[in-house]
């Protein structure tokens, strides 16, 4: 495959190129400037090499559309965006990426035609409503939308627009909707606090998680996977598809913690608020869609992202400006 990655600098950008460059597919990285730094932390310099850049502006119709002909692209994942917090501060700009980039991205696509054979985006969890107004149970992907936050609506009317392209233009598309994701490179966003515990652990340093409740716990490494496999499966349509980990409340993270590093007890804390987000989704249609998918055990998964910060840190090749803010 010759894979294009819009915003591939990010965290679950990192870890899809280090997927794809293991399996021996070719890799694109899309973004408005290079900046490798969560690369290095995974992935070895003869492997960096590897990557190309392609320095552009996702909402950039015509950039886009020069890219994917000139480099011979035939899957996109598309991830570029603006977090919550970002959004919330400025709706506009938030509104200008998270929309009318993946809009660009979807016209691009559908100019194409059959060379892009598939098109995988990143929506989120965040497109669901606080956990209060769904019934108990796992949720299925089609419960009513609710979305406490400027970012959610955006992913919301993404959703709808590759609904709309595949029904007008027959354009494919797969949307994923992944929660509380952590790992080596998770450093900004509003679930990226318990991967800053993580590394906080790894060093000895004491780290207070600022919210309490439940959250879905989901290994960078899993998603990354499920990424790739959604680029390769046969597949016909445009839905969005809930992703599902370890859904458990912050005092059994925080025991997973303890079981990795005792020293947790001490330096790890948390608050009590619940994000207003429903942690108990299904992801059963996904499965049923796409096959099985992976679900690294979550003290496994904390395991290997404290094993790797240690080793960053032994290195002198961590970086800890988020901790530091």
């Amino acid at each position: 495959m010759r894979v294009l990655l819009t915003g591939g600098y990010g965290c679950i950008g990192s870890w899809i190129a280090k997927n794809l460059l293991e399996r021996g597919d070719e890799v694109w990285i899309y973004d408005l400037k290079e900046n490798p730094k969560r690369l290095r932390q995974i992935l070895p310099e003869d492997q960096i090499r590897r990557v190309v850049f392609a320095n552009g502006d996702v909402t950039d119709l015509e950039r886009v559309r020069t890219v994917l002909q000139k480099e011979r692209i035939s899957h996109v994942v598309h991830l570029a965006g603006l977090q919550v917090p970002t959004c919330r501060d400025d709706p506009l700009l938030g509104a200008r990426v998270n929309v009318l980039g993946t809009l660009a991205v979807l016209e691009a696509v559908r100019q194409f035609g059959k060379q892009i054979e598939r098109l995988v985006y990143t929506s989120s969890a965040a497109v669901f409503g606080p956990p209060e107004l769904y019934p108990s149970g796992p949720l299925a992907d089609d419960v009513p939308l609710v979305p406490s936050t400027h970012y959610g609506v955006f992913k919301c009317c993404n959703e709808g627009n590759a609904r709309i392209y595949y029904q007008d233009h027959g354009v494919s598309s797969i949307g994923l909707r992944p929660w509380t994701v952590y790992g080596v490179g998770r450093d900004f966003g509003m679930t990226s606090e318990p991967t800053k515990a993580i590394k906080a652990l790894a060093l000895g340093r004491p780290y207070h998680i600022s919210y309490g409740g439940y959250q879905d716990m989901q290994w960078v490494d899993d998603v990354a996977k499920i990424a790739v496999r959604c680029l390769e499966r046969p597949y016909k349509g445009a839905k969005s598809y809930n992703l599902r980990g370890h859904v458990v409340d912050l005092p059994e993270f925080h025991q997973a913690l303890c079981q990795v590093d005792p020293a947790a007890e001490m330096l790890i804390t948390f608050g009590e608020r619940q994000i207003a987000i429903a942690y108990n989704l299904d992801d059963s249609a996904l499965e049923r869609d796409l096959g099985p998918m992976p679900r690294t055990p979550l003290v496994e998964g904390i395991r290997q992202t404290w094993e790797q910060f240690k080793k960053l840190w032994e290195e002198d090749r961590l970086d800890t400006s988020d901790l530091d803010a």
